[in-house]
């Protein structure tokens, strides 16, 4: 080896330890992050049917609010009379507010496509009329067989359908919060993204003391709050 390059050897291989150096310490100053591991965040969305109703939705929206954590309502309208104010409140504090349904009337919602369509409408013309806001989502009252046959009518209106893939169990009047919680958690095991159906009716008292120990649960285990 001609001695005039050996000085430029040297440069280099001085150069690549101090590479070599510099990456570790980065490394071992900061946690491995990658465009895979980002995709993969744990996300859950807490959404809610049947209000609004006057104390437990109010519940519900103060706990969320102390929690910093956001949600989709799904209402019917014939129960927002006299309750518009909390209406407004979920829009003003952020949530997502969406199309449940008019009545709730299973027989008069799946009588016809044309019903069906009619509800929907109905739904929103209440929530742009009390909110100032054009409702894009849906959830199928029931959800079922139905929905999933006429849910192309609902895409074709502009909405994005969503359903559930995990619930709270808080159809049953007897559930204790304790047994919300440990349903919410059971069956949201091994789902990604986790959608969990609550409900904040009037009678659905049980959900709103559920609901902290939830989003404490969740919480530890690593899931971000996210509404559609």
């Amino acid at each position: 080896m001609q001695k005039k390059y050996v000085p430029f050897l040297l440069f280099f291989a001085a150069l690549l330890v101090f590479a070599a150096h510099l990456g570790a310490r980065l490394t071992a100053g900061a946690p491995a992050f990658s465009l895979a591991e980002a995709a993969e965040e744990k996300r859950v969305y807490l959404t809610f049917d049947d209000g609004p109703s006057t104390v437990v939705t109010n519940r519900i929206l103060d706990t969320l609010k102390e929690e910093s954590v956001k949600a989709t309502f799904f209402i019917v309208s014939d129960r927002v009379s006299g309750r518009e104010e909390t209406l407004r409140r979920i829009v003003r504090e952020g949530h997502t507010v969406g199309v449940h349904s008019a009545t709730h009337d299973y027989g008069e919602i799946y009588a016809s496509d044309e019903a069906l369509l009619a509800d929907a409408d109905a739904c929103a013309a209440v929530i742009r009329r009390v909110t100032g806001v054009t409702p894009r989502v849906y959830r199928f009252p029931g959800g079922g067989v139905e929905a999933e046959r006429r849910k192309p009518l609902l895409e074709e209106r502009g909405y994005t359908v969503v359903s559930w893939n995990a619930v709270c169990g808080d159809t049953d009047p007897r559930a204790t919060a304790e047994e919300l919680l440990a349903t919410s958690l059971e069956t949201a095991r091994g789902k990604q993204p986790v959608v969990l159906l609550l409900h904040d009716a009037a009678y659905r008292r049980a959900t709103a003391d559920a609901l902290p120990g939830i989003i404490c649960r969740f919480r530890e285990a690593g899931y971000v709050f996210c509404a559609y």
